[in-house]
């Protein structure tokens, strides 16, 4: 007996073998058929879904949780556009705090709103002895007062309190990691909202490192998530390349930098495991800091990569030779140029063809840097979404030349470069059907095209978050596809992406979201 047949929608599988079909069969979490082989089988329930779209749930490729979770819970100053509306906004957190010597954190802190970078002298008008800290809404840097700069080890630098990424991470290891119990709390917050969109499975891009990180034992926060059913849907977990240690292996293990106890990826079960192992090798547009080989337009400096290059290369060789898979940060496309050559050099010396490394981003990929990523066999994961609410300032800063080789899609599929969707939450709107619609239309939200020579089909886009997501995470044997022997993980949607006109692909209605066959708002 099955333990439910879904009836009455139109399931869209993505898999070519049975590509639409009108009934899928559930049994202890399993799809184990669709149509005239689970049609007049018993069971336990069976749900009439009124003529809906089912689609495999949607795989982000490339969130960060915990940092959604308490971006959720912070004072945010978003889309304020005046200095002193930002400070009274600061000063009201600042007086909600117990004692001098507290930490303030504020979210949604970004230049362009202001025209200009906060300073540590504007935050020291309403400190009142407290230590603040403005993290920049794209993770990549951060304003602090003069309480903390005082902390702060001699040389670090900085712009009048402006510290852009490991100034940044200077300051952040400042303060106390995150309680366990805390991250949890920040991680089920973030994964409900997740699942609300036809989210089932996700990688956390990045855990435990100075960047990003929120705690040493980070990764024992998500296992007590899980333990306490806080984690309703499927979470990778990449670990920041920082966190390698040298060690001494057996010399045919050839492995001169490891984690603890020699883990990398693939350990885990299917619904908390280790991921790729995650390399920053430059910052982001949005903070000026993506590494590219020729400046901003009407600016002075092409950014900056993370540390020397050959420290960076070391990364991600040692990495590729103690078996993981790569997640390499690069959104410029000098930084780019770093990731391919070292990737190059790692897969002479110790060939992983099955390794599946990826890029993460690839913000900005010049023509001749495809080739060389088609032929490493590299993934290019993607932010639609970044274009759809930025892509205006991103162009002007790029330029006519360069701005079409933004955030690529058509050209990644014509030279064989799997493209995967992904969001960064919270960097940008985590909803996987408005990226769908930019990969489409590429239009920004004022109607500015960019780069409109990289659309793609509704098809490729919805494939790029689910099947191309499950492989880019090694989930393809289990998750992507509605096949029969996957996981039951679909998303029930108010309308075919397929159908609708295009400008209204973001905005169709999730119904339901499915995890193991099971929704995610119990029937009475």
């Amino acid at each position: 007996m099955l333990c439910a047949r879904l009836t009455n929608a139109r399931f869209l599988t993505m898999d070519p073998d049975h590509p639409v079909a009108h009934d899928l069969g559930i049994w202890q979490g399993r799809i184990v058929g669709l149509d005239e082989a689970v049609t007049s089988l018993p069971a336990r329930e069976v749900v009439d879904l009124h003529g809906a779209t089912v689609l495999p749930g949607f795989i982000d490729a490339h969130v960060h949780l915990a940092w959604t979770g308490f971006k959720q819970n912070t004072p945010s100053i978003a889309g304020l556009t005046r200095v002193d509306d930002v400070l009274a906004v600061v000063s009201e957190a600042v007086a909600r705090t117990r004692a001098p010597g507290d930490w303030v954190s504020i979210a949604g802190y970004d230049q362009r709103a202001l025209g200009r970078h906060l300073t540590a002298a504007d935050l020291d008008k309403v400190s009142d002895g407290r230590k603040l800290y403005l993290l920049h809404d794209s993770g990549h840097g951060c304003v602090v007062n003069t309480a903390v700069l005082d902390l702060l080890p001699t040389g670090i630098p900085h712009e009048s309190g402006f510290l852009a990424e490991q100034a940044m991470g200077a300051a952040r290891a400042l303060r106390l990691p995150h309680s366990q119990a805390d991250l949890a709390e920040a991680i089920g917050r973030a994964a409900r909202t997740c699942l609300t969109e036809g989210v089932t499975a996700c990688a956390e891009a990045g855990i435990g490192g100075t960047l990003f990180g929120h705690s040493p034992v980070e990764l024992g926060a998500y296992q007590r998530a899980r333990d306490e059913g806080l984690l309703p849907l499927r979470v990778q977990l990449m670990v920041s390349a920082d966190r390698l240690s040298p060690v001494t292996a057996h010399e045919t293990d050839g492995i001169p930098r490891a984690l603890g106890l020699g883990l990398r990826t693939g350990f885990g079960d299917d619904r908390l495991s280790v991921g790729a192992l995650k390399v920053y090798t430059d910052g982001g547009m949005m903070a000026r800091t993506a590494a590219l080989t020729s400046p901003y337009e009407g600016l002075d400096h092409a950014g900056q990569l993370q540390d020397d290059p050959d420290v960076l290369t070391g990364l991600i060789v040692d990495g590729h030779l103690a078996g993981w898979q790569l997640a390499v940060h690069a959104i410029g496309d000098r930084a780019a140029d770093i990731a391919l050559d070292a990737i190059e050099r790692a897969q002479r010396i110790r060939p992983r063809p099955e390794a599946r490394h990826r890029i993460e981003h690839a913000g900005l990929i010049r023509p001749d840097q495809l080739p060389r990523m088609a032929r490493l066999g590299l993934s290019a994961v993607v932010q639609p979404n970044f274009l759809r609410y930025f892509g205006d300032d991103y162009a002007s800063v790029m330029g006519e030349e360069r701005a079409p080789w933004m955030y690529r899609g058509r050209a990644f599929l014509e030279h064989g470069i799997p493209l995967v969707g992904s969001s960064d939450r919270p960097v940008a709107d985590g909803s996987p059907l408005r990226a769908v619609q930019f990969m489409v239309e590429r239009a920004s939200t004022s109607g500015q095209l960019i780069g409109p020579d990289e659309a793609i089909t509704v098809d490729e886009a919805l494939y790029a978050h689910t099947v191309a997501g499950a492989r880019a995470c090694h989930w393809d044997d289990r998750l992507g596809s509605l096949t029969p022997g996957k996981h039951a993980d679909l998303v029930v949607l108010g309308d075919d992406p397929r159908s609708v006109d295009t400008s209204r692909i973001g905005d169709i209605e999730v119904v339901e979201t499915y995890v193991d066959g099971r929704p995610s708002r119990p029937r009475d």
